[in-house]
Formats: C-alpha cells, sequence, structure tokens
C-alpha cells in the first residue's frame, strides 16, 4: 500500500531509527505478557522505551513485548496471524487496510471503546473513517502524515511573493508568476494521483461510489472531471513529466537543484532536500494545499496508522489497554512532538505548533480523506488505472472518455479484486 511511502517518508528523515534486533524484549518482572507488532520506523526506539516504562509502572501485572516488522508483505503476515492461535494482542496497520483485515472476521469490534474512552467522534476522518466497517470501529487511529506545499523562500521573496497563498485561485496566479527565466512554477509529475484525490475530493467527487452495495469507479463524474482539470492547470506550471510519477525522477532531487519553487510532498522530505543540497537548509516553508475559498484548505489524501486488536489474541483485554493508552492524549502528545506526526485529533495538534512543517501538516489534516473503504482497493493500487488516465489526459486525451475508461478498470478491479 501506498500508506506505507506517505508516513514512511516522515519516519524517514524525522526518528532515530529503531534498532535492527527485530524486537524490543520487555525487562519487567510481569505476569502478563502482551505483545504488539508495530512497523519499522513508526516510532523510535526512546518513545517506545518511555512509553514501556511509564505503563508497566502503571500496570505492574502487565510485560510489554513490542515486535517490529516490515512494511513488505505485511499483508500476508497480518492475515495468517489473525488466523493462528498466537496472533498478536495488538497490531498496528496501514489506515487503508483496515477493511482487508475486517472481511477476515477476526478482529474485535472497537466500537464501544472508540466512544466511551476515547472521544473517536473528534477524530481525523482520514483515520477514523477508514477504520471503521460496516458500522464498527475496528481500527483505532494513532498517527497521521500528509502532503503540503514545500517552497523555496528565496524564490518566492525574488517574485515579490511575501504571503502563502490561500486559495486555488491565488495558488495559480503566483505559481503563473514563478514559472519564468527558467525557473519552474511548481513541480508536479503527471501521475500524482494522491494530490490529484484531493483536487477531486474538494470538488465534491470520488474516486470510487459504493452505490446499491457495490463499488464503481468514479472518475467520470462531472465533479472528478473538475478535479482532474484544476490538476491539469497546475502541472502545466512547470516541467514535472506527464507520464511519471513523482518517484521518477524523485521529486525531493529536482526541487534540490534550486530553480524550482514548489513541490506536494510530506514535510519530512525538507530533510532530503537539504541532504542534495545544503545551501536550501533553513530556506524552505510550507503551507497547506489550498482549498477553494479561505474557509478551510485543500482536501489532502492521509496516510498514517490504525491500531487493531486481533479477536483471537490471548490477552485481548490488556492489548485494548494497551491502545487505549497509546491512543489517549498523553502518548499522542508524545508521539506527534517525537515523531513529527499529526496526532489523531485536531485538538492536539497545538503539540506541534513550533515545527513549521508538521503545523502546515495538522491544518492540513482537518481536511483529509482516504481512499475507498472498500478491502479490494489494494488490487486498485497494484496495477493502477488512475495513472495511465492522468497522462492521457496531460497529453490531449478527452478528459470524459478517459475518466470513462478508468473508471470501468477501477470497477472491475473492486468487483473482482
Amino acid at each position: 500500500m501506498k500508506i506505507r511511502k506517505l508516513a514512511g517518508a516522515v519516519a524517514l528523515v524525522s526518528v532515530v531509527t529503531l534498532s535492527g534486533c527485530g524486537y524490543l524484549p520487555g525487562t519487567g518482572a510481569g505476569s502478563s505478557t502482551v505483545t504488539v507488532w508495530l512497523m519499522k520506523g513508526s516510532a523510535s526506539e526512546s518513545f517506545l522505551d518511555r512509553f514501556k516504562e511509564s505503563y508497566e509502572s502503571e500496570h505492574p501485572s502487565i510485560e510489554l513485548e513490542f515486535t517490529l516488522q516490515e512494511w513488505g508483505g505485511i499483508g500476508p503476515k497480518v492475515l495468517k496471524a489473525l488466523g493462528s492461535d498466537d496472533a498478536p494482542d495488538v497490531i498496528e496497520v496501514g489506515n487503508t487496510q483496515v477493511a482487508q483485515y475486517a472481511q477476515s472476521g477476526k478482529l474485535r469490534d472497537l466500537t464501544l471503546e472508540s466512544i466511551r474512552d476515547l472521544g473517536g467522534d473528534d477524530w481525523l476522518p482520514g483515520l477514523a473513517d477508514p477504520g471503521k466497517v460496516n458500522g464498527g470501529q475496528y481500527g483505532i487511529p494513532w498517527y497521521a502524515a500528509n502532503r503540503v506545499v514545500i517552497y523555496n523562500k528565496d524564490l518566492f521573496e525574488e517574485a515579490g511573493i511575501t504571503e502563502p497563498p490561500r486559495t486555488r485561485a491565488e495558488w495559480v496566479d503566483i505559481s503563473e508568476r514563478l514559472n519564468t527565466a527558467g525557473r519552474q512554477g511548481i513541480y508536479l509529475a503527471g501521475q500524482n494521483w494522491y494530490v490529484l484525490a484531493g483536487f477531486i475530493w474538494d470538488e465534491g467527487g470520488e474516486l470510487a461510489d459504493e452505490g446499491g452495495g457495490d463499488w464503481e469507479g468514479a472518475l467520470d463524474s462531472p465533479a472528478a472531471l473538475r478535479g482532474m482539470d484544476f490538476y491539469t492547470t497546475l502541472q502545466a506550471l512547470g516541467a514535472g513529466p506527464k507520464d511519471a510519477d513523482e518517484q521518477t525522477p524523485p521529486e525531493t532531487d529536482v526541487f534540490a537543484e534550486g530553480n524550482v519553487a514548489q513541490i506536494i510532498a510530506v514535510p519530512g522530505s525538507a530533510a532530503l532536500i537539504a541532504q542534495q543540497n545544503p545551501e536550501l537548509k533553513g530556506k524552505l516553508g510550507y503551507f497547506p494545499i489550498p482549498g477553494k475559498s479561505t474557509r478551510k484548505p485543500g482536501a489532502v489524501f492521509t496516510g498514517g496508522s490504525d491500531l487493531i486488536v486481533p479477536e483471537g489474541a490471548d490477552r485481548r483485554s490488556e492489548g485494548i489497554d494497551v491502545v487505549k493508552a497509546l491512543a489517549g492524549e498523553k502518548w499522542q502528545t508524545e508521539l506527534a512532538r517525537a515523531m513529527s506526526y499529526v496526532p489523531n485529533k485536531p485538538a492536539l495538534a497545538k503539540a506541534v505548533e513550533g515545527q513549521e512543517g508538521t503545523a502546515a501538516m495538522a491544518r492540513g489534516a482537518t481536511e483529509g480523506r482516504a481512499t475507498p473503504n472498500s478491502p479490494y482497493w489494494p488490487a486498485v493500487e497494484e496495477d493502477n488505472p488512475i495513472k495511465p488516465y492522468m497522462t492521457a489526459v496531460l497529453e490531449g486525451g478527452d478528459p470524459a472518455e478517459e475518466a470513462r475508461k478508468a473508471s470501468d478498470s477501477i470497477t472491475s478491479k473492486l468487483i473482482t479484486g
């Protein structure tokens, strides 16, 4: 899932890498061991050490064991664990993966805990919504990450731009002004479909709709076509390739050359840029992707993680208590500060106010969304028809016809998986 790329990009540049030992064994004398699977890079070793020490001191009969997993191949591994007699008590999963695991019937429904103990009504929708399946809350939001606009302050100043744009119209205007004299107003690869998704959502469209119980591709709706039209306008204000995504070449490498005014990426990408070009260190700014009006920022795809509890876990009750602690205010605040993540509630975003990039990310996260909540959505991303659709339109193809073909392909994948 591309979730791991988004959250992983933040983790790559903002954490102390967890040790390669594979797990952090408990050192307490607890009578019950609660096993927690976390993804490598999601939390620093120091954060886990502090959580473990605090939690075990408050729960003397519990010993925590953190087992670190790789994102690669995690789906089959989790499904196998859910069906075994030795399931872990808590598992971190990508927020858009919850539906796939819930389909197995092996997850604990945590709706009661989310309402009674965790204030679930106040969670970020981009984390909470994909964790809800058939009315039950199976995934508890842990942390979020999303794209912002990273800009070169020097190029903005040279163009006489003193304030970041607050609306799409302002954004296009300044990008046009910046796109001169051998400089790119914005570098936007032609197949950056997560960015397109935000523009579609802003227009009231969807990537796919669940109508009559069946999922169908919806790129050919009038609203979705308006989103693609705006993408086309913005993409033309730079020299991004029409037939490649943001990793081909890496957009951070292109930005580091110094003649690109803006890219759309997670804030942690700034560290990669500075590694490539140290002269840009301290010269990068951030702002949320602008919306259609000043009332709110633009919609963004929310990446990140939820926590699930296997129905067959030996220490299921104890695991639920660990989840409540990790998702509660104290440790959400600690995690956000330690990892430069967005906490699971907008009200907790004050924890990152001193971090310019993360604060911009948190403002954008209030309009965060996730991919369609179908267990078969991973099949769409595996051979993604949205990417060639975008290229076809950017190269002059008829938007309505290309969108219809892509929508038909999405529908097929959401039926058969």
